[in-house]
């Protein structure tokens, strides 16, 4: 499956976003997908995730109550919706897709990835 994320942008600290990972290749519907960040001089870390059918999420404990991911399976997209950005948020924010049965945090278990979308917040 090829990913593409989009939406990034710059924005001020308490502003939103909306990010979406377009998929194309394969039958959507039988990947889970998450959400990855990676700051500069920082290692990629875990943003959020959602299961095949959109019943289950999980999100990182620094963006809970902030972010908001779903999919729409009709349409091979995922979002995430970024409400009270801050600037820690900054970041190259990549989409990935994978074909655990359940949801899981950790990159390594993601096989598929997309070309990362740069969100800069301001302070």
């Amino acid at each position: 499956v090829q990913l593409q994320a989009s939406g990034g942008g710059l924005v001020q600290a308490g502003g939103s976003l909306r990010l979406s990972c377009a998929a194309s290749g394969r039958t959507f519907s039988n990947y889970i997908v998450g959400w990855f960040r990676q700051a500069p001089g920082k290692e990629r870390e875990f943003v959020s995730a959602i299961d095949k059918s959109g019943g289950r999420t999980v999100y990182a404990d620094s963006v809970k109550g902030r972010f908001t991911i779903h999919r729409d399976n009709a349409k091979n997209s995922v979002y995430l919706q970024m409400n009270s950005l801050k600037f820690e948020d900054t970041a190259v924010y990549y989409c990935a897709a994978g074909t655990t049965r359940y949801v899981v945090v950790s990159r390594y278990e993601y096989d598929y990835w997309g070309q990362g979308t740069q969100v800069t917040v301001s302070s």
